[in-house]
């Protein structure tokens, strides 16, 4: 399975919003049409995965040791957050008031393909990621060992 691209999508009054059809066709493949969403640790935004792929992150997740008060972090906000979602039959998912106040979501989403994921964001926290990124431009990518091997 593999996401990639953008979309612009909707969220209506109630809460919910429409996956483009590519999407949902590989949700109801791989998953049946059941996601989960949990809140991003860093941005103000939403990852959505597959109900399979979740269940094996959550299973690394509940592994970690629950005296590591980092581990314990982790576990609390990823799995705490984590709420299970089904596709109804329009292709639509109804986000939670409270994941939707965390990626301070108004009308306009942006869906963004990240392989085995999705991210969701409001379209402007995804303009001003996208202005940070073009400030930086190239030298932060140039000076990473670990994308030295990789060519565009």
């Amino acid at each position: 399975m593999l996401f990639r691209g953008i979309n612009s999508v909707s969220l209506d009054a109630k809460g919910r919003m429409a996956l483009p059809a590519r999407v949902r066709e590989l949700l109801n493949e791989v998953s049946e049409g059941r996601v989960v969403v949990t809140i991003d640790l860093e941005k103000k935004c939403l990852l959505l995965y597959p109900l399979p792929l979740w269940d094996e992150i959550q299973t690394q997740l509940e592994a970690l040791p629950n005296v590591d008060p980092v581990a314990r972090r982790l576990q609390r906000m990823l799995i705490g957050h984590a709420t299970d979602l089904e596709l109804d039959g329009s292709g639509r998912i109804l986000l939670p008031p409270l994941l939707r106040d965390h990626a301070e979501f108004q009308k306009k989403l942006i869906v963004l393909g990240q392989g085995k994921k999705l991210e969701i964001w409001s379209e402007e926290h995804w303009a001003a990621e996208q202005e940070a990124h073009r400030e930086v431009g190239l030298a932060d990518f140039k000076s990473s060992p670990s994308l030295q091997s990789i060519s565009l």
